[in-house]
């Protein structure tokens, strides 16, 4: 049961109990080049007695140069503590295609860097006649690339025609925040070129599990906790592979869409910033239909959502995400006030 319903006692703190931490990058870690405040020196003091592995989806840069960045801003970090899709996208191909075959890639050097240590050759063209396609995210990949992946996966019949080469995408982000704000991400390049294929690609990153896989036996991992800005991926993938998850409201994802959250997304912890992974975590408590943490108290009444008492601002969001996610109600249906996801 998610701590969130008090499955745990007001003085625990969200890593308590857990022998490794999970956390993604962009929107956790940093968003563009810039670390996001409090998220280096808390993790930091997480590794001081955890493992923590750095799970991304961005499949644009190799692990040594995803540790190189992280060290650049503070963190301790060997490559081997970074897990990136491509890493996880080498499962499924392995499964479908032995090394020495020849894959096309639409990506960076993320993907090119796990191929070659697979022992894959590596090709930019259909007209190599590649094995299978491997595609991920990198800001150069444009029409010509696309257009590749397209001409290979249709080589053998025509768009939806069984008998195609396999396709793997590290990962299905529809977007990704960057300095200037929220782009497109490869979940977007993908759909493209499903449009002209007719067919959809296996997919290694979160929210599927082989990323998770990968990061559990890696470490050796029983009780991780998975740390995430985003339902769609982080947390519903945690929730897919049976771990504990933790949204920090410092990337995509903030107060409205936590408190929108479908049964599959919703985290056991809500913080603001990562020091309150070393904080104690309050307990919710239920009082004449209310829901209270701290001094926050949230009821839904009909269709109401009423604020009893405010309280701190993240206990009032922990209490209404309680209520809303308990009441059986969809929020669209419910009149939500305005200050809770403000």
């Amino acid at each position: 049961m998610s701590p969130l319903f008090g499955a745990r006692p007001a003085t625990s703190a969200p890593l308590d109990g857990v022998d490794a931490v999970f956390a993604d990058l962009d929107g956790v870690v940093y968003a563009g080049p810039h670390a996001i405040p409090h998220a280096v020196e808390s993790l930091n003091r997480v590794g001081e007695s955890l493992p923590v592995a750095y799970i991304t989806n961005n499949a644009s840069r190799s692990d040594e140069q995803v540790a190189a960045h992280l060290s650049s801003l503070g963190l301790s970090v060997a490559p081997r503590e970074v897990v990136t899709s491509p890493q996880a996208a080498m499962r499924l191909l392995a499964a479908s295609v032995a090394p020495g075959a020849l894959v096309l890639v639409v990506g960076g050097d993320g993907i090119v860097t796990e191929l070659e240590r697979g022992g894959y050759r590596v090709t930019r063209s259909a007209d190599d006649g590649p094995d299978a396609v491997m595609q991920g995210f990198h800001p150069d990949v444009g029409w010509r690339q696309l257009a590749e992946a397209a001409f290979a996966l249709n080589a053998h019949g025509g768009p939806g025609e069984p008998g195609g080469i396999p396709w793997i995408a590290t990962n299905m982000d529809w977007t990704i925040p960057v300095e200037r704000g929220i782009a497109p991400g490869n979940g977007t390049l993908v759909s493209a070129v499903h449009t002209a294929a007719g067919r959809f690609p296996e997919v290694a990153g979160k929210p599927e599990t082989p990323i998770f896989d990968e990061a559990r036996e890696r470490f050796g991992a029983r009780r991780p906790l998975m740390i995430g800005d985003r339902l769609d991926t982080d947390i519903r993938g945690a929730n897919r592979a049976g771990i504990a998850s933790l949204v920090v409201l410092t990337g995509i994802d903030r107060a409205k869409q936590v408190l929108a959250a479908d049964a599959a997304s919703r985290p056991d912890f809500i913080v603001s910033d990562l020091r309150q992974l070393h904080e104690p975590y309050p307990e919710t408590e239920r009082r004449r239909g209310a829901v209270r943490v701290g001094g926050a108290e949230v009821r839904v009444d009909g269709r109401r959502v009423v604020v009893e008492r405010d309280g701190d601002p993240l206990d009032l969001l922990r209490a209404a995400c309680t209520a809303i996610w308990e009441c059986g109600t969809a929020i669209h249906a419910l009149e939500v006030p305005e200050r809770l996801y403000r």
